[in-house]
């Protein structure tokens, strides 16, 4: 009984975690420009916000991407340099 009691009580979330939430934007990858870092891991992409259709920045992303995936940035401020 006192391990189902434990389970059921839940805490409430932080400030700092719900400011995080808060922050956390959804884009579209429109393009995939090419890949880059010191063994072409990364792959660098031009991104649409959904909530701002106007605004499109570029991101470095890990992992497999294509155009038309959807990504969740934790900060959405910062821009990638250019590939040379």
């Amino acid at each position: 009984a006192v391990l189902v009691e434990s389970l059921s009580t839940r805490a409430e979330p932080s400030p700092a975690l719900l400011a995080k939430m808060d922050a956390i934007k959804l884009a579209i990858v429109m393009k995939v420009i090419g890949r880059t870092g010191s063994r072409g891991q990364v792959t660098q992409v031009r991104v649409k916000f959904l909530d701002d259709q106007n605004r499109q920045i570029m991101r470095n992303v890990k992992g497999p991407v294509r155009e038309g995936d959807i990504l969740t940035l934790m900060e959405s401020e910062r821009e990638a340099r250019r590939l040379r």
